[in-house]
C-alpha cells in the first residue's frame, strides 16, 4: 500500500482484540449479550473480536450507521438499517472500529434504550484522543487510544479503501 504510515502491526491488533474480548467475557459472567456491529466499519473488529468473547448465550447481529462523506463528519447520523433480533431485554454491546465524534455510538445507543434494551455498553478498536461535546464520551472498551489523526486498516478507510488492511496506519 501506499503513502501510509504503520501504527500498530497486525500482531498487536489481534493480541488487543484477543485481550478486549476476554476482558467482555468477564464481564458479562453468565449473563447473555448481544453484539451489535456497525457497519461497514466494525465489520472486521466485530469478527475478530466475537471469536474471542467466550459466552454460551452470545448474539450477533448488525446496523448500518454513519455520518462521514468524502473522510469529512456531516454531524448528522444516519441509522441506515434495522436490526434482525430486537433489543427489548437484552444486555448490548454496540462494537465500532474507532470513536471519534461519538454521535454515531451516542445515537445508536439512545436509540436501543428507547426500544428496551436493558444495558448498552460499546466497544472500539480506537479510541481517538479529543473532547466529543456531542458525542458518547469515551467507549467502555478500547483497544488502542491514539491522537486525533486519519486513521486506515481494520475497518476503517478513505472513501472505502484500505478497511481490509489487518493493522492499523495514517495515511501520510
Amino acid at each position: 500500500m501506499e503513502n501510509i504510515e504503520i501504527v500498530k502491526t497486525p500482531e498487536e491488533v489481534n493480541s488487543r482484540i484477543r485481550e478486549l474480548g476476554a476482558e467482555i467475557a468477564a464481564a458479562c459472567g453468565t449473563t447473555p449479550l448481544t453484539m451489535i456491529v456497525v457497519m461497514n466499519g466494525g465489520l472486521f473488529f466485530a469478527a475478530k473480536l466475537a471469536e474471542s468473547i467466550k459466552l454460551d448465550d452470545f448474539y450477533i447481529d448488525s446496523i448500518a450507521a454513519g455520518s462521514y462523506k468524502h473522510n469529512v463528519s456531516s454531524g448528522v447520523v444516519q441509522l441506515r438499517s434495522t436490526l434482525k433480533l430486537d433489543p427489548k431485554g437484552r444486555n448490548i454491546l454496540i462494537v465500532d472500529e474507532v470513536l471519534d465524534t461519538g454521535r454515531t455510538l451516542k445515537a445508536i445507543k439512545n436509540n436501543l434504550l428507547e426500544m428496551g434494551a436493558l444495558n448498552v455498553k460499546t466497544a472500539v478498536l480506537v479510541e481517538k484522543k479529543l473532547d466529543r461535546p456531542d458525542g458518547i464520551g469515551h467507549a467502555d472498551w478500547a483497544g488502542f487510544f491514539m491522537d486525533d489523526c486519519y486513521l486506515i486498516g481494520c475497518g476503517m478507510d478513505s472513501e472505502e479503501k484500505y478497511r481490509h488492511y489487518p493493522g492499523i496506519a495514517v495515511l501520510v
